[in-house]
């Protein structure tokens, strides 16, 4: 094993020259504009590039604090662990793939990698389904791991859930606080959004609703979609009524869906704004309602889950030589660094709408 002072130095230098590398060449399917990927500025397909970025943001911590967060992860996510479909993949220490300057040797890599790929059937090739489970659990992992780093900071008793009062303090210290502005990004909105995230309504959250909570663009929580899909349509909304007519859908709503299910379907089987209004207009009374709208809202506020799997169509696509729907490891030897660059060609930073530095 490296010491950790080398450790954090590689993982620096590795990092760097990912950030500085040669972007892919665009193909006339790279075009799609998938907006900030939630505070990533990549997608990450290898488990050992997320382990040094991991081992960056930690690198300050002292041995105790990371030992306490081991202990803190594997406590909350023994049930993940258990349903892990890739934890048949052994520990690795990342000096067997990095040089000291932080170059990673990816050819040396993609075969280490390929045989946990290719699992349902291992037949030598990765297909599309294979792939999009790999990069699932990536993003999934990287979610749950933010998670517990907040949960493990915001967490004062110990007890394992987190309360608003632990989480934004200043709600609860400052007397001129707003608790009934729910504009967006204000204290009310925050207390709303808390109390679509805890299902059980007892006041504190425990890991799966604080996920939800600080990711609600990957939750499966109804209460949070429908938050979700209001928030979203409020700029679209021009008569404030609530709700969509088919002008309002036409124009905003349904461009945003088409972006990404032309993406989707290479093109083809793409509704018009009327099929697809009529087909959400549940009630047919010319309006789409929030809940009409619930289908739509991985399409209207994708988040990490859905990138990852945008990703997986994104790299089938650009390696895929012989246009089977898979990729052999010499498809992937032949395309090695798209595996370890950004898809979002068009990252924007981080806007404040989740900022909430005052509030603590």
């Amino acid at each position: 094993m490296m010491p950790a002072v080398v450790y954090s130095l590689l993982a620096t230098a590795f990092l760097f020259i990912l950030a500085f590398a040669p972007k892919p060449e665009r193909g006339p399917y790279s075009q799609l504009r998938l907006g900030r990927c939630l505070g990533c500025k990549h997608l990450i397909f290898d488990p050992l590039v997320a382990k040094m970025e991991r081992s960056l943001e930690e690198e300050s911590w002292s041995e105790k604090d990371q030992h306490d967060l081991e202990n803190y992860y594997k406590s909350q996510m023994k049930h993940d662990w258990d349903r892990n479909p890739f934890s048949d993949i052994p520990e690795e220490d990342p000096g067997d793939y990095f040089s000291e300057k932080g170059q990673l040797n990816i050819p040396g890599r993609l075969p280490v990698l390929f045989p946990f790929l290719d699992k349902t059937p291992k037949d030598g090739v990765i297909s599309f389904k294979e792939l999009e489970a790999w990069n699932v659990w990536q993003a999934t992992n990287r979610l749950n791991q933010r998670t517990l780093r907040e949960m493990k900071e915001h967490d004062l008793d110990g007890d394992k859930f987190i309360t608003l009062k632990e989480y934004l303090p200043n709600l609860f210290d400052n007397d001129s606080i707003d608790m009934n502005d729910k504009t967006h990004g204000k204290p009310g909105w925050w207390s709303e959004q808390f109390i679509n995230a805890d299902i059980d309504g007892n006041g504190r959250l425990n890991f799966t609703e604080f996920n939800d909570f600080l990711h609600p663009e990957d939750s499966d929580n109804e209460n949070i979609q429908l938050w979700m899909v209001k928030e979203k349509i409020q700029g679209m909304d021009y008569d404030k009524d609530g709700k969509l007519n088919f002008i309002e859908f036409s124009e905003r709503a349904y461009d945003v869906y088409k972006n990404y299910i032309e993406f989707e379907n290479d093109g083809n089987n793409l509704p018009s704004a009327e099929e697809k209004f009529a087909e959400l207009d549940v009630n047919k009374d010319k309006y789409l309602t929030v809940a009409e709208l619930r289908p739509l809202t991985h399409h209207l506020n994708p988040g990490e889950l859905s990138y990852a799997r945008y990703f997986t169509k994104y790299l089938i696509r650009m390696a895929d030589d012989d246009r089977d729907g898979t990729l052999s490891l010499n498809e992937m030897l032949n395309h090695p660094h798209i595996f370890y660059s950004t898809v979002i060609h068009e990252s924007e930073l981080a806007d404040d709408d989740y900022s909430h530095e005052e509030l603590r």
